[in-house]
Protein backbone atom coordinates (compact mmCIF):
# COMPACT_ATOMS: atom_id res chain seq x y z
CA UNK A 1 0.00 0.00 0.00
CA UNK A 2 1.06 3.92 -1.21
CA UNK A 3 0.69 6.60 1.26
CA UNK A 4 0.75 10.14 -0.20
CA UNK A 5 3.67 11.70 0.37
CA UNK A 6 1.93 14.48 2.61
CA UNK A 7 1.08 11.75 5.38
CA UNK A 8 4.48 10.42 4.87
CA UNK A 9 6.03 13.84 5.74
CA UNK A 10 3.73 14.30 8.95
CA UNK A 11 4.94 10.82 10.21
CA UNK A 12 8.62 12.20 9.21
CA UNK A 13 7.84 15.36 11.87
CA UNK A 14 6.12 13.63 14.54
CA UNK A 15 8.88 10.51 15.02
CA UNK A 16 11.29 14.11 14.82
CA UNK A 17 9.70 15.92 17.78
CA UNK A 18 9.34 12.59 19.57
CA UNK A 19 12.95 12.02 19.86
CA UNK A 20 13.73 16.23 20.51
CA UNK A 21 11.38 15.77 23.65
CA UNK A 22 13.16 12.27 24.48
CA UNK A 23 16.46 14.32 24.82
CA UNK A 24 15.10 17.17 26.06
CA UNK A 25 13.65 15.17 29.26
CA UNK A 26 17.00 12.95 29.33
CA UNK A 27 19.20 16.51 29.34
CA UNK A 28 16.98 18.03 32.05
CA UNK A 29 16.70 14.80 34.52
CA UNK A 30 20.88 14.70 34.46
CA UNK A 31 23.22 17.33 35.44
CA UNK A 32 26.54 16.14 33.41
CA UNK A 33 29.71 18.27 34.65
CA UNK A 34 32.19 19.23 32.48
CA UNK A 35 34.66 16.72 34.14
CA UNK A 36 32.26 13.95 33.31
CA UNK A 37 32.61 11.79 30.39
CA UNK A 38 29.70 10.16 29.17
CA UNK A 39 29.91 6.17 28.09
CA UNK A 40 31.79 5.00 25.03
CA UNK A 41 28.63 3.18 23.45
CA UNK A 42 25.66 1.24 24.50
CA UNK A 43 24.45 3.84 26.08
CA UNK A 44 20.33 4.14 26.41
CA UNK A 45 18.10 6.34 28.39
CA UNK A 46 16.83 4.18 31.27
CA UNK A 47 13.56 2.41 30.05
CA UNK A 48 13.24 -0.03 33.12
CA UNK A 49 10.84 0.03 36.09
CA UNK A 50 10.79 3.78 37.86
CA UNK A 51 12.69 2.50 41.00
CA UNK A 52 16.09 1.26 38.93
CA UNK A 53 15.85 5.52 38.02
CA UNK A 54 18.91 6.01 36.14
CA UNK A 55 20.74 3.06 34.98
CA UNK A 56 24.36 2.94 34.33
CA UNK A 57 26.85 -0.22 32.40
CA UNK A 58 30.42 -0.42 33.68
CA UNK A 59 30.81 -1.81 30.73
CA UNK A 60 29.40 0.96 28.86
CA UNK A 61 32.07 2.97 30.64
CA UNK A 62 35.15 1.08 29.17
CA UNK A 63 35.36 -2.30 31.58
CA UNK A 64 36.72 -5.44 29.94
CA UNK A 65 35.79 -7.78 32.90
CA UNK A 66 38.60 -10.24 32.17
CA UNK A 67 40.08 -10.09 35.40
CA UNK A 68 43.41 -9.09 33.65
CA UNK A 69 42.42 -5.47 31.77
CA UNK A 70 42.43 -2.86 34.90
CA UNK A 71 38.72 -1.72 35.30
CA UNK A 72 39.59 0.63 37.74
CA UNK A 73 38.93 4.16 35.36
CA UNK A 74 35.43 2.67 33.85
CA UNK A 75 34.61 2.31 37.70
CA UNK A 76 34.99 5.50 38.44
CA UNK A 77 33.37 7.19 35.22
CA UNK A 78 30.51 5.41 35.83
CA UNK A 79 30.53 6.62 39.68
CA UNK A 80 31.01 9.89 38.98
CA UNK A 81 27.83 9.99 36.41
CA UNK A 82 26.01 7.99 38.97
CA UNK A 83 26.59 10.76 41.71
CA UNK A 84 25.99 13.77 39.57
CA UNK A 85 22.47 12.46 38.67
CA UNK A 86 19.71 14.58 39.62
CA UNK A 87 17.82 11.38 40.58
CA UNK A 88 17.90 7.68 42.21
CA UNK A 89 20.75 6.06 40.31
CA UNK A 90 21.90 2.12 39.58
CA UNK A 91 25.43 1.49 38.48
CA UNK A 92 25.96 -2.57 36.94
CA UNK A 93 28.54 -4.62 37.47
CA UNK A 94 27.52 -7.47 35.13
CA UNK A 95 27.63 -11.40 35.96
CA UNK A 96 29.44 -13.62 34.46
CA UNK A 97 32.50 -11.49 34.32
CA UNK A 98 35.42 -10.81 36.74
CA UNK A 99 36.37 -6.93 37.38
CA UNK A 100 40.17 -5.88 38.16
CA UNK A 101 39.94 -3.03 40.47
CA UNK A 102 43.06 -1.18 41.91
CA UNK A 103 42.45 0.82 44.60
CA UNK A 104 39.60 3.74 44.49
CA UNK A 105 37.72 6.18 46.28
CA UNK A 106 34.17 6.45 45.82
CA UNK A 107 34.00 9.71 47.37
CA UNK A 108 31.21 11.93 48.30
CA UNK A 109 28.08 11.57 46.28
CA UNK A 110 25.39 13.62 46.25
CA UNK A 111 22.58 11.62 44.61
CA UNK A 112 21.04 8.41 45.90
CA UNK A 113 22.68 5.56 44.61
CA UNK A 114 22.75 1.57 44.34
CA UNK A 115 25.53 -0.48 43.29
CA UNK A 116 24.61 -3.78 42.23
CA UNK A 117 26.98 -6.27 41.96
CA UNK A 118 26.11 -9.23 39.62
CA UNK A 119 29.36 -10.01 38.50
CA UNK A 120 33.38 -10.72 40.35
CA UNK A 121 35.56 -7.75 41.88
CA UNK A 122 38.64 -8.81 42.42
CA UNK A 123 41.71 -6.70 44.34
CA UNK A 124 45.26 -6.78 42.31
CA UNK A 125 47.09 -10.06 44.16
CA UNK A 126 50.08 -8.23 44.30
CA UNK A 127 51.05 -5.76 47.35
CA UNK A 128 53.31 -3.75 45.19
CA UNK A 129 50.57 -1.79 44.16
CA UNK A 130 49.44 -0.02 47.17
CA UNK A 131 52.94 1.48 47.46
CA UNK A 132 52.66 5.77 47.83
CA UNK A 133 49.19 4.44 48.73
CA UNK A 134 46.99 4.04 51.73
CA UNK A 135 47.66 0.37 52.36
CA UNK A 136 44.14 0.45 54.80
CA UNK A 137 42.05 0.62 51.95
CA UNK A 138 41.12 -0.88 49.12
CA UNK A 139 37.23 -0.08 48.32
CA UNK A 140 37.10 3.03 50.09
CA UNK A 141 33.49 4.84 50.08
CA UNK A 142 33.20 8.22 52.17
CA UNK A 143 30.56 10.58 52.38
CA UNK A 144 27.74 8.87 51.03
CA UNK A 145 24.71 9.85 52.20
CA UNK A 146 22.09 7.08 50.85
CA UNK A 147 24.02 3.74 49.00
CA UNK A 148 22.39 0.23 48.72
CA UNK A 149 25.30 -2.11 48.01
CA UNK A 150 23.68 -5.17 46.27
CA UNK A 151 23.46 -7.96 43.82
CA UNK A 152 24.38 -11.30 44.42
CA UNK A 153 28.02 -10.65 42.90
CA UNK A 154 31.62 -11.69 44.93
CA UNK A 155 33.97 -8.97 45.81
CA UNK A 156 37.39 -10.68 46.45
CA UNK A 157 40.33 -9.44 48.09
CA UNK A 158 43.09 -11.82 47.25
CA UNK A 159 44.48 -11.92 50.47
CA UNK A 160 46.93 -15.05 50.02
CA UNK A 161 50.06 -13.35 49.25
CA UNK A 162 49.12 -10.56 52.18
CA UNK A 163 48.79 -13.58 55.17
CA UNK A 164 51.91 -15.12 53.44
CA UNK A 165 54.10 -11.64 54.80
CA UNK A 166 51.97 -10.80 57.99
CA UNK A 167 54.06 -11.02 61.05
CA UNK A 168 51.37 -13.28 62.31
CA UNK A 169 51.84 -15.59 59.85
CA UNK A 170 55.73 -15.61 59.47
CA UNK A 171 56.94 -14.29 62.77
CA UNK A 172 60.26 -13.01 60.55
CA UNK A 173 58.22 -10.54 58.79
CA UNK A 174 58.10 -7.44 59.93
CA UNK A 175 54.24 -6.20 60.95
CA UNK A 176 52.30 -4.23 58.80
CA UNK A 177 48.70 -3.09 58.14
CA UNK A 178 46.98 -4.89 55.12
CA UNK A 179 43.80 -3.14 53.55
CA UNK A 180 40.18 -3.58 54.41
CA UNK A 181 38.22 -5.39 51.36
CA UNK A 182 35.72 -2.52 51.74
CA UNK A 183 35.30 0.80 54.31
CA UNK A 184 32.48 2.77 55.03
CA UNK A 185 33.25 6.56 56.63
CA UNK A 186 31.19 8.70 57.49
CA UNK A 187 28.36 7.72 55.44
CA UNK A 188 24.45 7.51 56.14
CA UNK A 189 21.54 5.45 55.10
CA UNK A 190 23.45 2.07 53.94
CA UNK A 191 22.21 -0.93 53.05
CA UNK A 192 24.40 -3.82 52.10
CA UNK A 193 22.86 -6.73 51.16
CA UNK A 194 22.96 -10.16 49.24
CA UNK A 195 26.90 -10.21 48.43
CA UNK A 196 29.71 -12.04 49.13
CA UNK A 197 33.24 -10.66 50.50
CA UNK A 198 35.91 -13.42 50.33
CA UNK A 199 39.35 -13.55 51.09
CA UNK A 200 39.83 -9.89 52.40
CA UNK A 201 43.71 -8.99 52.55
CA UNK A 202 42.52 -7.78 56.29
CA UNK A 203 39.02 -7.28 57.61
CA UNK A 204 36.58 -7.95 54.83
CA UNK A 205 33.91 -5.49 55.41
CA UNK A 206 34.50 -1.77 58.21
CA UNK A 207 32.14 1.03 59.20
CA UNK A 208 33.63 3.56 61.00
CA UNK A 209 31.84 7.24 62.02
CA UNK A 210 28.43 5.45 60.08
CA UNK A 211 24.86 6.24 60.89
CA UNK A 212 21.36 4.02 59.81
CA UNK A 213 23.61 0.86 58.85
CA UNK A 214 21.38 -2.57 57.46
CA UNK A 215 23.33 -5.26 56.50
CA UNK A 216 21.65 -8.22 55.43
CA UNK A 217 22.32 -11.97 54.25
CA UNK A 218 25.80 -11.31 53.20
CA UNK A 219 28.68 -14.23 53.39
CA UNK A 220 32.18 -13.22 54.64
CA UNK A 221 34.51 -16.10 54.26
CA UNK A 222 38.67 -16.27 54.61
CA UNK A 223 40.20 -19.50 55.97
CA UNK A 224 40.66 -20.25 59.55
CA UNK A 225 44.21 -19.76 59.08
CA UNK A 226 44.50 -16.19 57.60
CA UNK A 227 45.55 -13.29 60.14
CA UNK A 228 43.18 -10.58 61.16
CA UNK A 229 40.54 -11.30 58.88
CA UNK A 230 37.33 -9.25 60.80
CA UNK A 231 34.19 -10.04 58.82
CA UNK A 232 32.63 -7.05 59.79
CA UNK A 233 34.02 -4.39 62.19
CA UNK A 234 31.73 -1.85 63.85
CA UNK A 235 34.01 1.58 64.89
CA UNK A 236 32.16 5.06 65.81
CA UNK A 237 28.68 3.98 64.43
CA UNK A 238 25.30 3.74 65.69
CA UNK A 239 22.29 2.08 64.52
CA UNK A 240 23.63 -0.58 62.71
CA UNK A 241 21.80 -3.83 62.05
CA UNK A 242 23.63 -7.04 61.04
CA UNK A 243 20.59 -9.53 60.11
CA UNK A 244 20.85 -13.16 58.69
CA UNK A 245 24.53 -13.71 57.75
CA UNK A 246 27.23 -15.75 57.88
CA UNK A 247 30.50 -14.98 58.33
CA UNK A 248 33.42 -18.13 58.22
CA UNK A 249 37.01 -16.22 58.94
CA UNK A 250 40.50 -16.14 60.39
CA UNK A 251 39.45 -13.59 63.40
CA UNK A 252 36.26 -11.94 64.52
CA UNK A 253 33.14 -12.67 62.97
CA UNK A 254 31.73 -9.49 64.51
CA UNK A 255 33.79 -6.73 66.32
CA UNK A 256 32.58 -4.20 67.92
CA UNK A 257 34.63 -1.45 69.34
CA UNK A 258 34.87 2.43 70.22
CA UNK A 259 32.00 5.13 70.50
CA UNK A 260 29.67 2.36 69.10
CA UNK A 261 26.31 2.17 69.98
CA UNK A 262 22.39 0.56 68.98
CA UNK A 263 23.94 -1.54 67.37
CA UNK A 264 21.72 -5.32 66.92
CA UNK A 265 22.54 -8.52 65.51
CA UNK A 266 20.18 -11.30 64.46
CA UNK A 267 20.04 -14.71 62.46
CA UNK A 268 23.54 -14.85 62.24
CA UNK A 269 26.03 -17.90 61.67
CA UNK A 270 29.83 -17.77 62.67
CA UNK A 271 32.49 -20.27 62.40
CA UNK A 272 35.45 -20.72 62.03
CA UNK A 273 36.89 -17.73 63.51
CA UNK A 274 37.19 -15.68 67.30
CA UNK A 275 33.23 -15.43 67.68
CA UNK A 276 31.53 -12.17 68.51
CA UNK A 277 33.76 -9.47 70.28
CA UNK A 278 33.16 -6.49 71.83
CA UNK A 279 36.38 -4.71 71.63
CA UNK A 280 39.09 -4.57 72.62
CA UNK A 281 39.03 -1.36 74.41
CA UNK A 282 41.38 1.23 75.68
CA UNK A 283 44.41 0.04 74.47
CA UNK A 284 47.40 2.70 74.77
CA UNK A 285 45.08 4.35 77.76
CA UNK A 286 42.36 5.83 75.07
CA UNK A 287 38.75 6.58 76.67
CA UNK A 288 36.12 3.92 74.99
CA UNK A 289 32.21 3.54 75.05
CA UNK A 290 30.17 1.16 73.84
CA UNK A 291 26.74 1.14 74.96
CA UNK A 292 23.31 -0.92 73.51
CA UNK A 293 24.30 -3.41 72.01
CA UNK A 294 22.01 -7.05 71.09
CA UNK A 295 22.94 -10.24 70.13
CA UNK A 296 19.92 -11.66 69.85
CA UNK A 297 20.00 -15.53 67.68
CA UNK A 298 22.90 -17.02 66.76
CA UNK A 299 24.81 -20.17 66.12
CA UNK A 300 28.51 -20.10 66.77
CA UNK A 301 30.41 -23.60 65.51
CA UNK A 302 33.87 -24.38 66.42
CA UNK A 303 35.32 -20.52 66.87
CA UNK A 304 37.75 -19.63 69.42
CA UNK A 305 35.21 -17.77 71.43
CA UNK A 306 31.86 -17.44 71.87
CA UNK A 307 30.52 -13.96 72.69
CA UNK A 308 33.07 -11.81 74.39
CA UNK A 309 33.89 -8.65 75.73
CA UNK A 310 38.15 -7.52 75.73
CA UNK A 311 39.75 -4.54 77.65
CA UNK A 312 43.19 -3.50 78.05
CA UNK A 313 44.45 -2.95 81.62
CA UNK A 314 45.35 1.25 81.52
CA UNK A 315 42.18 1.87 79.63
CA UNK A 316 38.95 4.17 80.43
CA UNK A 317 35.51 4.39 79.31
CA UNK A 318 32.69 2.12 79.51
CA UNK A 319 30.98 -1.46 78.28
CA UNK A 320 27.33 -0.65 79.44
CA UNK A 321 23.68 -2.33 77.99
CA UNK A 322 24.69 -5.21 76.33
CA UNK A 323 22.79 -8.01 75.82
CA UNK A 324 23.81 -11.96 73.72
CA UNK A 325 20.69 -13.59 74.26
CA UNK A 326 19.37 -16.99 71.70
CA UNK A 327 22.83 -17.92 70.95
CA UNK A 328 23.87 -21.84 70.15
CA UNK A 329 26.80 -23.11 70.10
CA UNK A 330 29.31 -26.06 68.66
CA UNK A 331 32.38 -26.85 70.08
CA UNK A 332 33.42 -22.94 71.13
CA UNK A 333 36.47 -23.02 72.80
CA UNK A 334 36.06 -20.00 75.02
CA UNK A 335 31.42 -19.94 75.12
CA UNK A 336 31.20 -16.54 77.31
CA UNK A 337 34.03 -14.54 78.48
CA UNK A 338 34.77 -11.30 79.84
CA UNK A 339 38.78 -10.39 79.86
CA UNK A 340 39.73 -7.14 81.49
CA UNK A 341 43.19 -8.41 80.69
CA UNK A 342 43.10 -8.90 77.45
CA UNK A 343 47.09 -8.37 75.74
CA UNK A 344 47.88 -9.02 72.14
CA UNK A 345 51.03 -8.35 72.43
CA UNK A 346 54.49 -10.90 72.35
CA UNK A 347 55.36 -9.37 75.42
CA UNK A 348 53.81 -9.70 78.66
CA UNK A 349 51.47 -6.55 79.54
CA UNK A 350 52.53 -4.41 82.64
CA UNK A 351 49.76 -4.68 85.56
CA UNK A 352 48.10 -1.64 85.42
CA UNK A 353 44.99 0.67 87.83
CA UNK A 354 42.64 1.86 85.48
CA UNK A 355 40.08 0.44 83.31
CA UNK A 356 37.49 0.12 81.05
CA UNK A 357 34.41 -0.27 83.67
CA UNK A 358 31.84 -3.08 82.27
CA UNK A 359 28.73 -3.53 83.41
CA UNK A 360 24.88 -4.64 82.81
CA UNK A 361 25.82 -7.17 80.83
CA UNK A 362 23.14 -9.89 79.89
CA UNK A 363 23.63 -13.60 78.95
CA UNK A 364 20.44 -15.48 78.54
CA UNK A 365 19.68 -18.59 76.38
CA UNK A 366 23.11 -19.59 75.78
CA UNK A 367 23.05 -23.11 74.55
CA UNK A 368 25.43 -25.80 73.36
CA UNK A 369 29.06 -27.58 73.78
CA UNK A 370 31.93 -26.13 74.99
CA UNK A 371 35.99 -27.03 73.85
CA UNK A 372 37.33 -26.66 77.13
CA UNK A 373 36.43 -27.06 80.63
CA UNK A 374 36.25 -23.69 81.78
CA UNK A 375 32.96 -23.04 79.74
CA UNK A 376 32.23 -19.43 81.64
CA UNK A 377 34.89 -16.59 82.37
CA UNK A 378 34.67 -13.26 84.46
CA UNK A 379 38.24 -11.81 84.33
CA UNK A 380 37.12 -8.43 85.88
CA UNK A 381 39.85 -5.41 87.01
CA UNK A 382 40.86 -5.24 90.04
CA UNK A 383 39.89 -1.32 90.31
CA UNK A 384 36.87 -1.35 88.24
CA UNK A 385 34.94 -4.66 88.71
CA UNK A 386 32.40 -5.82 86.40
CA UNK A 387 28.68 -5.18 88.18
CA UNK A 388 25.63 -5.67 87.17
CA UNK A 389 26.38 -9.35 85.27
CA UNK A 390 22.95 -11.71 84.89
CA UNK A 391 22.93 -14.84 84.15
CA UNK A 392 19.49 -17.00 82.56
CA UNK A 393 18.84 -20.65 80.96
CA UNK A 394 22.40 -21.13 80.43
CA UNK A 395 23.62 -24.75 79.73
CA UNK A 396 26.94 -24.97 78.10
CA UNK A 397 28.52 -29.17 78.63
CA UNK A 398 31.74 -30.07 77.48
CA UNK A 399 32.62 -33.17 75.04
CA UNK A 400 35.09 -34.94 77.26
CA UNK A 401 33.26 -33.78 80.83
CA UNK A 402 32.28 -31.58 83.27
CA UNK A 403 32.15 -27.56 82.62
CA UNK A 404 33.13 -24.81 85.39
CA UNK A 405 32.74 -20.69 85.46
CA UNK A 406 35.44 -18.61 86.91
CA UNK A 407 35.04 -15.32 88.10
CA UNK A 408 37.20 -12.59 89.36
CA UNK A 409 36.11 -9.26 90.92
CA UNK A 410 32.78 -10.28 88.78
CA UNK A 411 29.52 -9.05 90.82
CA UNK A 412 26.24 -10.36 89.60
CA UNK A 413 23.02 -12.58 89.49
CA UNK A 414 21.70 -15.52 88.06
CA UNK A 415 17.90 -16.89 87.29
CA UNK A 416 16.87 -20.22 86.10
CA UNK A 417 19.14 -22.84 84.94
CA UNK A 418 22.44 -22.26 84.40
CA UNK A 419 25.33 -24.66 84.31
CA UNK A 420 28.08 -24.28 84.98
CA UNK A 421 26.56 -22.96 88.02
CA UNK A 422 26.73 -19.43 88.43
CA UNK A 423 30.15 -18.32 90.26
CA UNK A 424 29.28 -14.92 91.66
CA UNK A 425 30.23 -13.72 95.53
CA UNK A 426 27.49 -14.54 97.54
CA UNK A 427 28.86 -11.68 99.92
CA UNK A 428 30.62 -8.54 99.98
CA UNK A 429 33.90 -10.34 100.03
CA UNK A 430 35.70 -11.22 96.50
CA UNK A 431 36.63 -14.38 95.91
CA UNK A 432 39.97 -15.52 96.85
CA UNK A 433 41.54 -17.07 93.59
CA UNK A 434 43.31 -14.34 91.44
CA UNK A 435 43.41 -15.20 88.35
CA UNK A 436 46.72 -16.03 86.37
CA UNK A 437 48.14 -14.37 82.95
CA UNK A 438 50.72 -15.94 81.18
CA UNK A 439 51.51 -16.70 77.36
CA UNK A 440 48.44 -18.53 77.03
CA UNK A 441 46.51 -15.13 77.28
CA UNK A 442 48.56 -14.22 74.18
CA UNK A 443 45.35 -13.87 71.15
CA UNK A 444 44.25 -12.19 68.56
Amino acid sequence: MKFPNNFRNTCTSFVIIIVLLDLSHFTSSVEIDSLIELPQSGFTRNRTPRKEGFVLHVTAYGAVGDGLHDDTEAFRKAWKVACYSSQRSTVIIPEGFTYLVQPMNFAKCRAEVTLRILGAIIAPKDPEVWLGLNPRKWLYFHGIKKLTLEGGGTINGMGEIWWARSCKTNKTMPCHHAPTAVIFHRCKKLKIRNISIVDSQQTHLTFTNCRSVVVSNVTLTAPAESPNTDGIHISASSDVKVIDSNIITGDDCISIVSNSSKVVITGLFCGPGHGISIGSLGKQHEWAEVDDVMVDGAYLSNTQNGVRIKTWQGGAGYVTRVTFRNVRMENVANPIIIDQYYCDSPKPCKNQTSAVHVGKISFVGIKGTSASEEAIRFACSDSSPCQGLYLKDIQLISYTGITTAFCWQAQGSSSGFVYPSPCFPTSKSMIKQKPTFNALHYSS
